[in-house]
């Protein structure tokens, strides 16, 4: 009897793969989850980022200096701000509004500037939505810095700028380039494929251009991510953020958790 049900257990595992960095810490979530629902991870990223040297972000000819508050939605973007204020000798002003797209995003901010000291601001549950609704208390006294990679910008977040008619600026400070993880695709079959980029998902494609979907289940985080999951012809199964999943390990939680429901 025992025996039997070790080898269930074996034949269930579902193997995962998240198109990000494995976390520095054990303590994540993520390992949480592959523990309670007898999951594989593989942690690899798959899309390369490329700074834009100081030389090159000055064509944009933006003035870093004129805007009152700063977008961000990633740590990336924020590493990459601060990165082009060092490089230009930048000192940004000690009243900048920081709108960040939630609150793990806000709090790495603390790695650049005195928190209790400065503005920041993020949504509930992590979506565009709860977002904007932070910064429409101040929309009418703000110019709006909204830094971003070179093709890849929240077209949510830029109609919304335009929409409200906010002062605003999309500085790109820097790029996404495919990463190769042609092998890694080759020699394994995932039951599950989180993304988090549009750029992901487009990585996907630049490593296995003939990918078929065959079962697969896609995850996507954010409506973007979403967006270039559908026009690349895939069906998508798990989305976030989502109500009661604000970020990708809830709402894929929240799919295992069914999964093993279907199966008891």
């Amino acid at each position: 009897m025992v025996e039997d049900m070790t080898t269930t257990v074996a034949q269930e595992t579902v193997k995962i793969l998240i198109t990000q960095p494995r976390p520095e810490s054990d303590k994540s979530p993520w390992f949480d989850l592959a523990k309670k629902y007898n999951a594989a991870l593989d942690f690899t990223p798959f899309i390369v980022l490329e700074a834009i040297p100081a030389r090159e972000f000055r064509r944009q000819k933006i003035d870093i200096t004129l805007f009152t508050s700063v977008i961000f939605t990633s740590r990336n973007a924020i590493d990459h701000f601060f990165r082009m204020c060092e490089e230009m000798k930048l000192s940004i002003g000690q009243d900048t509004r920081y709108f960040c797209i939630t609150e793990a995003v806000a709090l790495y901010l603390q790695k650049f500037i005195l928190y209790r000291k400065r503005k920041v601001f993020y949504g509930a549950d992590g979506t565009n939505k709860s977002m904007f609704d932070v910064m429409n208390k101040h929309k009418e006294s703000e110019k709006f810095l909204y830094p971003c990679s070179e093709n890849q910008q929240d077209n949510e977040i830029v109609g919304w700028l335009k929409s409200n008619k906010c002062e605003f600026a999309t500085p790109f400070m820097y790029r996404s380039v495919s990463a190769d993880v042609k092998n890694l695709l080759a020699q394994n079959a995932y039951d599950v494929i989180c993304f988090f980029t549009p750029s992901g998902v487009r990585s996907l494609f630049d490593n296995q251009p003939e990918f078929a979907q065959n079962g697969t289940v896609i995850g996507a985080f954010g409506g973007n991510t979403t967006k270039a999951v559908e026009d690349a012809g895939l069906v998508l199964g798990i989305k976030a953020p989502a109500p009661q999943a604000p970020n990708m390990a809830a709402a894929l939680e929240k799919f295992l958790e069914a999964k093993a429901n279907q199966v008891a």
